[in-house]
C-alpha cells in the first residue's frame, strides 16, 4: 500500500518546463500548482503563454534565472510550471450536488493558510469530519504538492478542493445558497458552542499570524472562538480546525 502511494505521488506531481510544453499543459485542461518565468522573458511562446495564464487565471511568479536553475538543471527556457497533484473542483458546482443528496453542508474555508503541513493536516481532519469541500484562494494559499499530501495521509485525494479568485465573492455565494458563514477569531466573546452547526455551515479559518481578513469576518453570520484557559495565545491552526470541526460534528451526532 505504502509503494502503491508513492508511485501515485510520483505520478501526480509532474514538473513540466520549457514554454511549448508548459502551454501545452495547460492547453490540456492540467491544473497548474504553481508556475515560475524567468524575469525579462520576451518573445511571440512568450507572449502566447501569458495570454493562456490571464485567460485561465494561472498565478505565475517572476523570478531570476537562478531559482529556475536550482529547480532543474535540464533547458527550462525561463519557464517552470508544476502540475497539482490533484484536480480542483468549484465550489459554485459542489453545493447544488450537496443539497441534492439531501445532506447538509459542511464546508472548510482557510484564509492566508500558507503552511504546507498544517494544510495536509486540516484536510486529513476535514475529510475525518466528513466535512464536504475545502475552499481556498488562488493566491496566498499553501501549495499542495507531495508534503501536503503526506501530511494528510491522503485525504487531499479524497476530498474536493476548490480553489478560488475571491474568497468574498465566494462567500456571498454561500450565504445566498442558505449556508451560515461561521468564522473562527479571537476577536469575540463567543465561544464555539453558541452557534447551531447542524444548519448548512461554512467555517472560515484564518492564517496564525493575520487571522481572517477583515472584509470576510464583516461578512460572517457568526463570529466564535475557542476558549482557552491556559497562558498561551493561540493554537495551532491545523489543531483550531479539528477542534471547531469536531464541535460541529458532535451537534449533528447529538
Amino acid at each position: 500500500m505504502e509503494k502503491r502511494f508513492q508511485r501515485e505521488q510520483k505520478e501526480v506531481n509532474q514538473m513540466v518546463f520549457g514554454i511549448r510544453a508548459v502551454i501545452e499543459a495547460i492547453g490540456s485542461g492540467k491544473d497548474i500548482e504553481s508556475l515560475f518565468l524567468q524575469k525579462g522573458l520576451s518573445g511571440g511562446l512568450i507572449s502566447e503563454l501569458k495570454t493562456l495564464l490571464r485567460q485561465f487565471d494561472i498565478p505565475s511568479q517572476q523570478v531570476p534565472i537562478e531559482k529556475l536553475n536550482r529547480i532543474t538543471t535540464k533547458n527550462h527556457q525561463g519557464v517552470i510550471a508544476f502540475i497539482s497533484p490533484i484536480t480542483y473542483q468549484k465550489i459554485e458546482d459542489l453545493v447544488p450536488q450537496i443539497f441534492e443528496k439531501g445532506e447538509v453542508p459542511l464546508i472548510l474555508m482557510l484564509d492566508g493558510v500558507t503552511d504546507v503541513r498544517n494544510f495536509g493536516a486540516i484536510a486529513r481532519t476535514a475529510e475525518c469530519c466528513g466535512a464536504h469541500a475545502i475552499v481556498v484562494p488562488k493566491k496566498g494559499s499553501a501549495q499542495i504538492n507531495p508534503d501536503a499530501i503526506k501530511t494528510s495521509a491522503g485525504a487531499l485525494h479524497k476530498i474536493p478542493v476548490c480553489r478560488h479568485d475571491n474568497l468574498l465573492m465566494v462567500l456571498r455565494f454561500l450565504k445566498d445558497s442558505g449556508i451560515q458563514i461561521v468564522a473562527c477569531t479571537e476577536k469575540t466573546e463567543d465561544f464555539i458552542y453558541k452557534p447551531d452547526f447542524t444548519l448548512p455551515t461554512a467555517i472560515i479559518m484564518g492564517a496564525e499570524d493575520e487571522g481572517i481578513s477583515f472584509e470576510l469576518m464583516r461578512n460572517a453570520d457568526h463570529l466564535t472562538k475557542i476558549p482557552m484557559v491556559g497562558t498561551i495565545e493561540s493554537l495551532n491552526v491545523s489543531v483550531s480546525a479539528g477542534v471547531i470541526l469536531y464541535e460541529a460534528v458532535r451537534q449533528r451526532l447529538g
